[in-house]
């Protein structure tokens, strides 16, 4: 995993938080490249030190590499071309899945961090461009911008920012509610994907399922049962 710099609790269920992974991760930290600055200034000259740490996983022999912020989404082609393992930058890649999973006809709801930081540019990366999207971003909470998105600091309730995730959902849903299926860009949501079902009764799609999926495919085993008679 490259794993952007930051120091906030990452609950179970967090891509950056081993103990709550049915597999084995190895991180790579991208020293000095924060949220915000992926979010808000996405230079070319930020690409590089991803690649270099892609490169760097692959030699210590990961058979997959993902990144901890679905903003990576822009790099999608160029990590992938740089190594020979698969890469799966971004939580979004699965878009045009929940998409034909549920129909191809209603629009896919995404939970972003920052709505407006999210653009056609990270859905075109990862081949979701003309994909119909609702998306409601976090920036206007309090606690997980405060935390995630400013940086004011590394302490966060996280019991505030579910409420704050659950809400920002439900605001999704009152202005789409034709969604029939959800993507958490965010790699910070996934501890609340449970409590996010159950409000919104719909298939929720994020990084930790991509990167279950992304084991399984790499790491096959045989099957073992009973062969009918």
């Amino acid at each position: 995993m490259l794993c952007l710099e930051s120091y906030f609790p990452k609950p179970p269920g967090h891509i950056k938080n081993p103990s709550g992974l049915p597999f084995p991760v190895l991180y790579e930290m991208i020293d000095g490249v924060t949220v915000p600055d992926l979010l808000n200034n996405p230079t070319p000259e930020l690409l590089e030190p991803f690649l270099k740490g892609a490169k760097k996983l692959e030699g210590e022999g990961v058979r997959a590499i993902t990144g901890s912020c679905g903003f990576l989404a822009l790099f999608q082609k160029e990590l992938s071309a740089a190594v020979d393992i698969p890469v799966f930058a971004s939580s979004l890649i699965q878009v045009p899945l929940a998409f034909h999973m549920t129909g191809a006809t209603a629009p896919v709801g995404v939970l972003t961090a920052d709505a407006g930081a999210l653009t056609a540019a990270h859905f075109d990366a990862v081949g979701a461009g003309g994909i119909p999207v609702a998306i409601q971003g976090l920036e206007d909470s309090t606690e997980f911008a405060e935390v995630i998105l400013k940086y004011k600091r590394t302490a966060m309730d996280t019991n505030l920012v579910e409420a704050e995730v659950i809400a920002a959902a439900q605001k999704l849903l009152s202005g789409a509610p034709d969604i029939r299926s959800l993507v958490l860009e965010c790699t910070d949501l996934p501890p609340y994907a449970s409590r996010l079902q159950n409000e919104l009764g719909l298939p929720v799609f994020d990084l930790t399922t991509l990167a279950t999926m992304a084991h399984n495919v790499v790491t096959r085993e045989h099957y073992f049962g009973f062969m009918p008679l």
